[in-house]
């Protein structure tokens, strides 16, 4: 959990919420140390906070969907549990009881997509686009905005669900993605802009700087941008859904 430290509470806050490119609304935080003042310097203490982006509320999009579908695919039904939603991506079952071809999986997680959009208020067509070990779903439907969410974490919940959806079908490591419209070209511009000023900080002020929560997909995209960056590093801290990156000088 990161933590910021200032002469008071509220400039270590600020300090926070400045580095993680937060509003105070969208940000939960934790008061370690109050700080003291000391008396003639002597005995003074900085302030401690820890300041962490808000939970998204992947829960409500999850049951959501685990209440209003109950979808058959090649003869028995696949559920999918909440601590598979939120586990990462290197934990999702490989395994399958099922022994089906990634064709008829494709077409059993179309269905899955169709039947989810209408569970939330936005039914969907499904486009399939496929490109050596990954699958991109193209779900074109009227109301946008119901299947990406605020900060697309609508979109992130569906994209998991899946993911963990095919992984109990077939046992290569096939990578899915669900994109409405194009949504996902505009979120890589942003994650592309954001690891840049991340660098660009890091090198004027020599401090880590922790970027907001990202899925798997998009951790791995700012880890191969930075890749060629000779005094950057980059690692990945937190737990699904609300793991993040840090960037940093190399030591």
């Amino acid at each position: 959990m990161p933590t910021f430290t200032g002469e008071n509470v509220d400039q270590a806050i600020k300090k926070g919420l400045a580095s993680l490119d937060l509003n105070r609304v969208d940000a939960d935080i934790s008061i370690i140390e109050e700080g003291k003042k000391g008396f003639l310097g002597i005995g003074k203490k900085e302030a401690v906070v820890s300041v962490v982006a808000k939970e998204p509320e992947v829960e409500e999009i999850v049951e959501v969907v685990e209440d209003s579908i109950a979808t058959e695919v090649i003869e028995e039904p696949v559920t999918v549990t909440h601590s598979e939603i939120v586990e990462e991506d290197k934990s999702v079952p490989v395994s399958s009881s099922q022994d089906v071809s990634l064709d008829d999986a494709i077409t059993a997680l179309s269905l899955y997509l169709t039947d989810m959009t209408k569970a939330l208020g936005a039914p969907a067509m499904v486009r399939v686009q496929r490109d050596d070990n990954q699958v991109v779903f193209h779900l074109d439907t009227d109301k946008k905005g119901l299947l990406i969410g605020k900060h697309g974490k609508v979109l992130n919940a569906i994209q998991y669900l899946s993911q963990v959806y095919i992984h109990r079908l077939v046992k290569n490591r096939l990578t899915v993605i669900v994109n409405v419209g194009d949504y996902r070209e505009r979120r890589e511009i942003v994650v592309k802009r954001l690891a840049h000023q991340a660098v660009n900080k890091v090198r004027n002020t020599s401090q880590p700087v922790f970027l907001e929560p990202m899925p798997a997909f998009e951790r791995k995209q700012v880890h191969s941008l930075l890749s060629n960056e000779k005094d950057i590093k980059t690692h990945s801290e937190g737990n699904e859904p609300h793991r993040y990156l840090v960037v940093e000088l190399k030591k």
